[in-house]
């Protein structure tokens, strides 16, 4: 770990190509650039998670926290280059007093030439990512709507702010619910009547996943409260009688179909390596994500 206190983004860089000169080896099996802006609570949680997706996607790992208050304009540095931390290259900055409402003057100079940006918000994602500082350098723009208090007004201002390249990890939890769902819905059944999705209390994915299956189906989806974890059960129904898919455990479903005998899936929560590890195998615009998002206002 380099430490750097009172310093500028440019010599962070220079600190980084330092580091890997040192160490003989260069920074050209970094495919991505990732820039984490956040607060203290929740640096060290989103940090840790994006240099385990490293170990797919090596990437250079920048998170920015804005100290605002009363303090002379200063930036402090954390940076680590591969060795325990995988592949990857991170740099945890600080930036005190008027210089916290410049986070992107300083990512500037720590952007990988001719590679993709990826910007994260782990919380307060700003209301149309597309048109902040941070966002316009970005190809891939993930915010998180599960760590607001009111999900679905953020939800709603997410969806007010959408623009092609968007993403919210809350859909990307959906992943493998929304395969085991269209592999249902893949075979011959008959016609579907209403939906009815179980969940805990304030979940910004159950919102999602009602709102995707009410996309899907055309027919009415219900949520119902648990007590969790997370999306416990979705029944659809039929005249030929109930298809249920029900995760109790947070990791493996029951899957029960008339006429045919149960069977177990794997449905494991995954944790945040892994949500952020899927969101960059692609960068392209999610369109059927735009689509959704795009319906929750009127849900």
């Amino acid at each position: 770990m380099i430490r750097l206190e009172d310093t500028s983004g440019g010599a962070v860089a220079a600190a980084i190509a330092a580091e890997r000169h040192r160490m003989g080896s260069a920074a050209t099996g970094m495919v991505l650039t990732m820039l984490i802006l956040t607060d203290e609570e929740y640096q060290a949680d989103a940090t840790a998670a994006a240099v385990a997706a490293a170990r797919q996607h090596p990437m250079r790992i920048v998170t920015l926290i804005p100290r605002h208050g009363k303090h002379e304009p200063r930036l402090d540095a954390d940076i680590a280059v591969g060795g325990d931390d995988g592949p990857g290259e991170v740099a945890v900055l600080r930036l005190r007093g008027d210089l916290a409402g410049h986070a992107n003057s300083v990512a500037i100079p720590l952007l990988l030439t001719d590679t993709p940006v990826v910007a994260y918000w782990p919380v307060d994602a700003p209301d149309i990512p597309e048109d902040d500082p941070i966002g316009r350098h970005a190809q891939r723009r993930i915010s998180d709507s599960a760590s607001a208090e009111n999900v679905l007004a953020e939800l709603q201002r997410r969806s007010t702010g959408y623009r092609p390249g968007d993403t919210d990890l809350s859909w990307t939890r959906l992943t493998p619910w929304r395969s085991v769902l269209a592999s249902i819905l893949d075979q011959p059944t008959a016609p579907i009547s209403e939906v009815t999705v179980g969940a805990e209390e304030s979940n910004a994915s159950a919102i999602l996943l009602r709102t995707w299956l009410e996309r899907c189906l055309k027919v009415p989806v219900r949520l119902e409260t648990t007590e969790g974890p997370g999306i416990t059960d979705v029944c659809l129904v039929t005249a030929d009688g109930d298809i249920r898919v029900n995760r109790s455990d947070g990791t493996t479903a029951v899957l029960s179909r008339p006429g045919v005998p149960d069977s177990r899936v794997a449905l494991p929560r995954r944790d945040l390596a892994e949500l952020l590890a899927e969101e960059l195998r692609r960068l392209d615009p999610d369109d059927v994500y735009g689509d959704v998002i795009s319906r929750v206002s009127s849900t």
